[in-house]
């Protein structure tokens, strides 16, 4: 199953474009679910010179061949240096250890102001030219700005791609100059088909915890992931017998080990998960997440109560907040882990 049967419905969305395309397309979602890999593919085929009657690339004419290669002179593909240059997935793995200089997180105005000579010289064969830019988000402000003199003033036979997992994050004068278009997360059975088409197994256990988003899944299922999944998982699954210096330290060790880009980021977001399961299971509801875990789970969240798991998971917002800024991932994780411990200490009388 490829990526145009996974998302049919934003496919024939996409298609229904293509004869009066606008000048900008912005495709959002949560992260994994496919939108970069459907943006690439609806661009490959847009500049595909003999596409199947499917309207899909045909993979085998020269524009194909030049795609593959990543030297096609009317496409652009821009992104942060942390990402590979070719296919990579919505959470991008980083590079090869070789320069020592660490590759940038963010789309940078010198990428964007790199554009500029290739907006404004002749297309190949007269024909469609286009940029893909992914993730959106990673750009800052004076980045955006720079990007939205060619938005405003958009050179005829160009089509912009953007990609974003938070657009909200995007400047509101980016977001007004795109057509949007939601790609959703995909029908359980038909994620859990095309991953067991790709070889994984218990689907629907990494499709639960990846919020229902394939690619995600794809990759925990893979094992891309699972050394840092697991140190978190064993920390947090002592529940009251966790002992935060101890637990901060053998999950940073698994932090530092990371090869691919915001660990602290993606072991923030898995532990809102693991909470929020707690707190269903606090509320006598089933978890969403840690399917695989519930045992555990019901047997710590018997421990705690339903307001201080409230409380956390409100906090856990600004630890989310907090893991994207140059930080100390060892103090992080010791703050992180003493709220943690704090889910278990004794109530005290108010009127002590």
């Amino acid at each position: 199953m490829n990526i145009y049967e996974l998302h049919e419905k934003t496919w024939k969305q996409l298609d229904e474009r293509r004869d009066r395309l606008p000048h900008a397309l912005l495709l959002t979602g949560q992260r994994g679910v496919g939108k970069f890999d459907l943006a690439r593919a609806f661009a490959e085929s847009l500049l595909c010179e003999n596409p199947l009657p499917s309207r899909v690339a045909c993979g085998a004419c020269s524009a194909c061949g030049w795609l593959a290669q990543g030297n096609h002179p009317d496409f652009r593909q821009v992104q942060p240096g942390a990402l590979l240059d070719e296919g990579d997935d919505e959470d991008g793995r980083e590079r090869e250890a070789g320069d020592k200089k660490k590759p940038s997180q963010q789309i940078t105005i010198d990428q964007i102001r790199a554009l500029d000579e290739f907006l404004h010289v002749g297309t190949h064969r007269q024909g469609l030219r286009v940029v893909l830019l992914h993730p959106a988000e990673a750009m800052n402000r004076s980045t955006a700005n720079s990007l939205l003199k060619s938005l405003e003033e958009p050179v005829p036979g160009t089509l912009f791609l953007l990609v974003s997992n938070e657009p909200e994050r995007l400047l509101p004068t980016v977001r007004s100059r795109c057509q949007r278009l939601s790609v959703p997360v995909p029908e359980p059975s038909c994620a859990q088909a095309w991953l067991a088409a790709g070889g994984v197994k218990d689907a629907a256990r990494w499709l639960a915890l990846a919020g229902g988003s394939p690619l995600l899944a794809a990759e925990l299922g893979a094992g891309g992931a699972r050394a840092l999944l697991d140190a978190l998982v064993t920390e947090l699954a002592k529940g009251q017998r966790i002992d935060p210096l101890a637990a901060a330290a053998a999950v940073d060790r698994a932090v530092k080990a990371e090869k691919r880009p915001a660990p602290l980021k993606r072991l923030v977001e898995w532990g809102q998960k693991w909470f929020v399961d707690l707190t269903l299971l606090r509320a006598g509801q089933t978890p969403r997440y840690f399917l695989t875990q519930t045992a555990p789970l019901t047997e710590i969240a018997q421990k705690t109560d339903l307001p201080r798991l409230l409380a956390f998971n409100r906090k856990a917002l600004q630890y989310r907040t907090q893991c994207e800024q140059p930080l100390n991932s060892r103090l992080f994780l010791e703050d992180f882990f003493m709220s943690c411990a704090a889910l278990f200490e004794p109530v005290r009388d108010r009127h002590g």
